[in-house]
Order: C-alpha cells, then sequence, then structure tokens
C-alpha cells in the first residue's frame, strides 16, 4: 500500500495557499504522490488535488485498473482516445467546485498545449500559483526506502561498468559495447536504463554531450563510460574513464587531474555547505592544473526519481547541504581533439559526509591490448 503522506502535504499547500484547484501533469511528480507510476507519453495523465474534497486521478482507460490496483484510495476517471480529455477534466472538477477561480500548476512541467486546453475550459480561472518549487522541496530529501531503492540501482550500475569494461577490444564500436553491457542487464532482469548509456572512445569523448556511436576503440586512447539503471523508480547515473592500452603523459595528467577534483569535492561534503561551494573546490584544482576552460559544466545535479533533478551544484547556488540531499559530483576536462574525462559518483549526504551510491574503482583502469 503506497504511502499518501507526501500527497497529503500537497493538500495542505493547497490549503495554506488559498488554492481551490491543484494541477499535478508530471508523470514522476504523480508516482512521486500516488504510488503509480506510468510514462503516458501522448496521452494525458493528471491528478487533482482540492483544498476541501477528495483527490482524483485521471487516466487513459487503459491504466484504470493498474491504478486500482495499487490500492489508490481515491476516484479514478479514465477516458478513451476518442475523447476529449479536458472536456472530460472539466466535468469531474466542476462536480467538486462550481467556480474553481485559482489554480496551481507544475510551470516546470507543463506544456503549453495542456495549459491552454485546461485554460479554455476555465476562461475565468487564474493561473498564477506555481507547484514546482514545493515538489522540488518536497523530492530533495529522500526518504530511507528511496535511498535503499538509489543504492540498488548504484550496484547495477558498478555491474555494468564491470560488464561495459570487460567488452572493450580493438575494432568494436562503442555502440558494441553500450549493447553488451545492456544485455548482461537484461539477463539480470534490469531492463531499463535511466538515460541512453553514453560510450565514447578517443577524442570523442571531448563531447561531454556526445552520443554513442559506431566508431571504432582504438589502441591507446582513453574510453568514458556515463550510465545509469532504473530501479523499481529510481535511477543510477555514473561515469568513469579507462585507458585502453598505455595512456600518453597528457592523458594521464589530464586523470589525475580530474580524478582530484573529484575526490576533493566528494571529501569536503558535509551538511550546511553551500552548494556553489562543492563546484568551486573542485573547479579550483582544475584551473590551478590549467585545464579550468576546459570543465564547461556545472560539477554535479539532483538524483532520485530521474538521472537529472533538483538541486544543481554549481555556481551562484547558495542553498546549504543537508542530510538526506543526493546528487552527483562529476568534474569533467574536455579538450576538443585530444581528449575527453570524466569520473562520476552520485551520492547522499549524511552526518558523516557524502556516500556514493557506486563504488567501482576510480584508480585509472588500464586495459591490456
Amino acid at each position: 500500500m503506497a504511502d499518501y503522506t507526501k500527497l497529503q502535504q500537497v493538500r495542505q499547500w493547497t490549503v495554506d495557499n488559498h488554492v481551490d484547484v491543484t494541477y499535478v501533469s508530471d508523470y514522476h511528480t504523480i508516482s512521486y504522490l500516488t504510488g503509480f507510476g506510468s510514462d503516458p507519453i501522448e496521452r494525458t495523465l493528471a491528478l487533482f488535488v482540492f483544498a476541501d474534497a477528495e483527490p482524483f486521478l485521471f487516466a487513459p482507460a487503459l491504466e484504470v485498473e493498474a491504478i486500482k490496483g495499487t490500492g489508490w484510495p481515491y476516484p479514478v476517471y479514465g477516458y478513451l482516445d476518442h475523447e476529449d480529455p479536458y472536456a472530460l477534466i472539466a466535468k469531474h472538477i466542476t462536480d467538486q467546485l462550481t467556480d474553481p477561480k485559482v489554480w496551481a500548476l507544475e510551470e516546470a512541467s507543463l506544456t503549453l498545449g495542456r495549459f491552454q486546453a485546461i485554460q479554455k475550459e476555465f476562461p475565468a480561472a487564474h493561473f498564477d500559483k506555481n507547484l514546482s518549487p514545493m515538489i522540488q522541496q518536497l523530492r530533495l530529501v529522500k526518504t530511507p526506502d528511496e535511498l535503499e531503492k538509489l543504492n540498488v540501482a548504484g550496484k547495477w550500475a558498478d555491474f555494468a561498468f564491470e560488464k561495459g569494461f570487460a567488452a572493450v577490444k580493438e575494432g568494436r564500436t562503442e555502440q558494441q559495447v553500450a549493447a553488451e553491457l545492456q544485455y548482461a542487464l537484461m539477463q539480470k532482469g534490469v531492463m531499463e536504463m535511466s538515460f541512453g548509456t553514453l560510450i565514447q572512445a578517443g577524442a570523442h569523448a571531448a563531447e561531454p554531450h556526445g552520443a554513442t556511436s559506431q566508431a571504432k576503440i582504438k589502441p591507446n586512447e582513453f574510453v568514458l563510460f556515463d550510465l545509469g539503471v532504473m530501479w523499481e523508480g529510481y535511477a543510477s547515473d555514473a561515469s568513469r574513464t579507462i585507458a585502453y592500452g598505455q595512456p600518453t603523459a597528457k592523458q594521464k595528467e589530464i586523470y589525475d587531474v580530474c580524478l582530484e577534483a573529484q575526490l576533493t569535492a566528494q571529501a569536503a561534503v558535509k551538511p550546511g555547505m553551500a552548494a556553489e561551494d562543492v563546484d568551486k573546490l573542485a573547479r579550483d584544482v582544475i584551473t590551478k592544473a590549467g585545464y579550468g576552460e576546459y570543465f564547461i559544466h556545472r560539477l554535479g545535479h539532483g538524483l532520485g526519481q530521474t538521472d537529472h533533478e533538483f538541486p544543481s551544484i554549481m555556481a551562484g547556488n547558495h542553498m546549504p547541504l543537508v542530510e538526506g540531499m543526493c546528487f552527483s559530483i562529476e568534474p569533467g576536462i574536455y579538450i576538443p581533439g585530444v581528449a575527453g574525462v570524466r569520473i562520476e559518483d552520485c551520492g547522499v549526504v549524511t552526518k558523516d559526509g557524502f556516500k556514493p551510491f557506486t563504488h567501482t574503482s576510480k584508480d585509472l583502469k588500464i586495459l591490456d591490448i
């Protein structure tokens, strides 16, 4: 049976902010609040929360029985593909409230098209309350159950690294290595990655958001792995860079600097520290070594139901770290045409510091050719 404590907090927020209707549109948020997880793709899945009435879920007809199967204790209404979902939503809402004027939306995720569809049904309403910051704060600190799922997801990422490293051979493509580690996971029952597995070899790794390609792995170059899995609705995300054959002195220097930055930041994390100070510690190491211009992204991002979520660990974020916050520490050095290195662990802030979810060694692994 799902725990609806978080849903009750959203209801209390609705009351406290004098909102008539709170419209929850992000399927990740719906899963977090109700225990029902499903990506509706182009269909409409929505949760409506009221100050003085029961919440209800609105879903494609093909999801209604699955929602009931979770033990959801409140109404659930379905619609068929040929029906207008927002006309039906309006009817269900006005059955509860004759004239809902004040609405709260998830501004960070609601599409313009869906906003216009609900606005059309309630032209006299005001849609100026934003639920997104409250949801971000609610999801910020993980429960023991969430941390257990994140730890298991991390263990499977470690397994993927092991299988991926073993798949690196001369002449194999980046895509073949990715396929091999994903197949090994699927054989173990881990069917979903948290994002597209990234394998980049040689100079290709200097593109931080490049895609895994058909490029062949060559001797004496770095191979960057960035991967994660989904486990019971929670993500892992980690990066390692290994050498296939002996690295050059320059490659080894880049790696050592990146590792020092990652370890320095990770060791410094403690409750009360500002997020921007964690970023600065890693950035200062890389800048002092002369590679500052090649570290071109924030140090980290939040982790939970998705692989990228609130907060950002970056300059300008004064937010103090608190126990239970989960995020990545992932410095990178990307020199176009030369090499790219990124080393990343996600973990949780504890009273004793940063506890990572992944434990694959960060010492430079050199594979024999």
